[in-house]
Parts: structure tokens; C-alpha cells; sequence
């Protein structure tokens, strides 16, 4: 799977993309929400995006929004520090909502394979 990394800090977004790649994805990384749409307007070969929540100019939200829009059904993952539960209630687009703490690559990886399961499927 490709799979775009949206994350302001970069120190976060190299974690998400080697948790990842290590789980056999290929992992670009953008530093913001805008940087993500010029990505993905420039190629759209992406199987899903993963992006933090809190960013500044265009939060994980406005992107998640923006990109149905654009880009249909592109799996969409929002990762956060708030309850992933309000967000997926509030929010039932998205294909998982993952908190950022110490079982993320446990947590993101089960996302993942749920969305390869869905793909296959």
C-alpha cells in the first residue's frame, strides 16, 4: 500500500512512516494539510492518507473534508491525542481514528490491515 503521511511535526511523521514501511507500506510524507493537496492533486496514486489532527492553517479535519471532495472514498485516517471514539462518532467517514501514544504501531498497523481487508474484499 502507498500511503500518504500528513503531520506538522516532523519527528512524528518519520515515526508513523517507519511504523509503516515496516509493515511492508510505502509512506510519503507531507509537513501540512496544503502540502498534502498539492501532493495528491499532483498524484493521486495513493492508496490511503494518514494525518495528524492538530495542525495549524488546515487541521487533520479540514483535510479529511477537503479531500471528500476531491478525492471520493480515499481511506482516510486520522491520528489524534483526543478520544478516537468521539472523533469516528463525529465523524463516520473515516476509516479509523487512531490515538497517538505507546501502542501506535499496534493500533495503526490493525487499521491498516482492516483497510487491506476491505480492499480485497
Amino acid at each position: 500500500m502507498r500511503i500518504l503521511v500528513v503531520d506538522d511535526d516532523a519527528l512524528a511523521a518519520e515515526m508513523t512512516a517507519a511504523v509503516l514501511e515496516e509493515g511492508g507500506c510505502e509512506a510519503v510524507m507531507a509537513d501540512s494539510g496544503a502540502q498534502a493537496l498539492e501532493i495528491l492533486g499532483g498524484d493521486g496514486d495513493f492508496d490511503a492518507v494518514v494525518s495528524d489532527l492538530n495542525m495549524p492553517g488546515l487541521s487533520g479535519l479540514d483535510l479529511f473534508h477537503r479531500l471528500r471532495a476531491s478525492h471520493g472514498d480515499l481511506p482516510f485516517i486520522l491520528l489524534s491525542g483526543d478520544d478516537p471514539e468521539d472523533l469516528r462518532r463525529q465523524e463516520p467517514g473515516l476509516a479509523a481514528c487512531v490515538t497517538k501514544d505507546a501502542d501506535l504501531e499496534t493500533t495503526l498497523m490493525t487499521a491498516i490491515a482492516e483497510l487491506r481487508l476491505s480492499a480485497a474484499g
